[in-house]
Formats: structure tokens, sequence, C-alpha cells
């Protein structure tokens, strides 16, 4: 791959350098990296397809999978085609204006993305506490308006970030060591005073994660309290078995989430490439995980996904038939699709 060696003309661009330490192997890692990316959007749009297709998947819980999709889409491209950019073309380049947008729209975005994962949880307390309410406390246009007070949530707590930085001084040294516009990484190339900065962001992150944790930690307190209520004890594993897929996505995005932030504020003897790579893939791994674990374990959606991606010729030597002796018929069971089929 040619390398064009690109640097910036424009005395108020700034020089994103990727990896530092690890440039010889940007080409190396730009392999898992465009996998991954590729792997997430496949998957994400796939959900929205489906679910956009679907009639019988326009539910509360499938509208909030496709809010789950889309910002998983949003998360990732905001990171990976600039950061394939710098490993493939050495375009390290980014002007300063695209830098400040790109910082708006990964920390909305991931703002976002916090928003819907609350929800999701609000959702499954519902769903377990109140059953025989729930088709009227959540429908589709309650969904939709949760889902517009979070993106207006992460517009006004972030919007700050970007107008807070372009009010400060940048050194004539503009390199920021990562491989995308950081909010902290962009204010520590800064000459002025970046208390403000560090301030806001500390404090941003406890009332809107810490806040957002607080409120899944009391659904699913809710929800365990509920379970553990009912005398039956076969009935609990099939309660709880409802919120599996939820918490799966929940403890992808927050164990890599805490670690790399815990590294980066508390891991000073860490090599600064490792911090760089934990936060890629904190914007790289759930995007590509979540619409895996939603697809293997919602079967509704599960079997609406094989409708459109497998191709079976009934007829070919793919098939097996069951035939019952009792019966009239036969059941024709695609090994490829598992999904029955019957023939009269």
């Amino acid at each position: 791959m040619a390398s064009f060696n690109f640097t910036p003309s424009d005395p108020s661009a700034f020089t994103l350098m990727g990896i530092p330490g690890l440039e010889d192997v940007h080409m190396w890692i730009s392999i898992p990296f465009s996998t991954f990316y590729i792997i997430g959007l496949l998957g994400n749009f796939m959900i929205l397809f489906v679910v956009g297709k679907e009639q019988t998947l326009h539910k509360p819980i499938y509208l909030l999978l496709c809010m789950l999709a889309l910002t998983d889409i949003g998360i990732s491209t905001s990171v990976v085609p600039k950061a394939l950019c710098i490993f493939w073309f050495n375009l390290k380049g980014i002007t300063m204006g695209s830098c400040l947008t790109q910082t708006f729209f990964l920390h909305a975005v991931s703002v976002m993305h916090s928003a819907v994962l609350v929800t999701m949880a609000f959702d499954r307390y519902v769903a377990i506490c109140s059953p025989l309410r729930y088709a009227t406390i959540l429908t589709n246009a309650r969904i939709a308006k949760l889902g517009l007070v979070g993106l207006i949530r992460a517009v006004l707590f972030i919007l700050p970030l970007p107008l807070l930085l372009s009010r400060h001084p940048f050194c004539n040294n503009r390199i920021i060591p990562h491989t995308y516009c950081e909010h902290m990484a962009v204010a520590k190339v800064s000459c002025g005073d970046i208390t403000v900065n560090r301030t806001y962001g500390l404090v941003m992150a406890f009332v809107v994660i810490g806040l957002d944790l607080m409120l899944v930690a009391l659904s699913y307190g809710l929800i365990i309290r509920a379970v553990l209520r009912i005398s039956s004890k076969k009935v609990h594993p099939k309660a709880l078995n409802t919120c599996t897929t939820h918490i799966c996505v929940m403890l992808t995005s927050c164990i890599l989430f805490l670690f790399s932030t815990l590294t980066h504020r508390f891991g000073q003897g860490i090599a600064p490439h490792v911090h760089i790579i934990l936060t890629d893939l904190f914007f790289l791994i759930p995007p590509m995980i979540n619409p895996i674990i939603y697809g293997v374990k919602t079967k509704e959606l599960r079997e609406k996904v094989g409708k459109y991606t497998c191709k079976c010729d009934h007829r070919g030597p793919l098939t097996l038939i069951l035939c019952d002796k009792m019966g009239k018929g036969c059941r024709l069971i695609n090994q490829v699709c598992s999904v029955p089929v019957c023939l009269s």
C-alpha cells in the first residue's frame, strides 16, 4: 500500500499519529480494524433491514435494538475510517473543524448509546415486573420519545466540549498521539489552561455514565427482587433468561469502557500504545458483537434474519425428510436454515 507521507499545510490543522511506537506495524493493525468494522457494519445494517422489512418485529424491544444498531454504526464510523487512512495511506492531517466535529459526534453517540442501554434495562424491568401492562406502558411512540430525549441529552452534554476546545490557543506542535480526536487528547495540545476541560469531562462522566449505570443497576435489582418473590423456582431461569442478551451487551460495553478508562487515568506505568489500543477496541468490539449476541439469543430475530440470508433448495441434498409413520404427511426440515417447513 502506498504511503503519501501527508503533512498538513494548514497551520491550524492537527496531526494524528495513529498508534505511537507501533508505526511499523500499522498495516498489520489495520487488518483486525477493518475486519471488525466490516463485520459490525454488516451485522447492524442487517438488523436495521430485517426489522424494517418485517411487520411482526415492529415492537418496542426491536425498535430499541435498531437504536442500538444506529449508535453502534455511529461510534465505529466516527473512529475507524480516519484510523484506516492513517494506517494505509499515512494521511495523518486533520483540520481543526474536522477534529472538533469528530470529537462532538464521537462523544455524543457514545452518550446516546448509554441512554439506549438504560432504556433497554427499563424495558426488561417492565416486561418481567409488569407483563400485563407492558403493551400499554411501552408503546412504539413512547420508545421513540425516550430515544429523542436521549438524543437531546447527548447533544446538550457534549456540545460544550468542542466549544471549550475552540476557545483555546494551540501550540505550534499540534501533534495528537491518537487515532482520533479525543477530547482530552486535543486539550493537552493546547497552550492554555485546560482545568475547565478536565473538570467538565470528569463531571460529565460521573453524571452521565455514573447515573446511567446506577439506573441499570436499579432496574436489575428490582427485577431480581420480583423474580425471587415468585414461589415457583422453575420460573426463575425463564424470567432471568429474557435479560441475558441485554446483560451480555452491557458487560461487553462496560468492561472495555471501564478497563480503558482506568488504565488511562491510573495506569501511568502502561505504555501509551496500550491505552490507545484499548480505547480503539471499545469502539470496535461492542458494535461487532452486539448484533451477534442479539442474533443468537433472540429466536424471533434469528429466524427472520435466516429468512433473508439462507437461500435454501428444499429439493437438494441438504434437506432431511422425517416421516411420521402414524401420520399422513412429512416434515421437511432444512439443515442449513433450521427453519421447519410443513408440507401438506
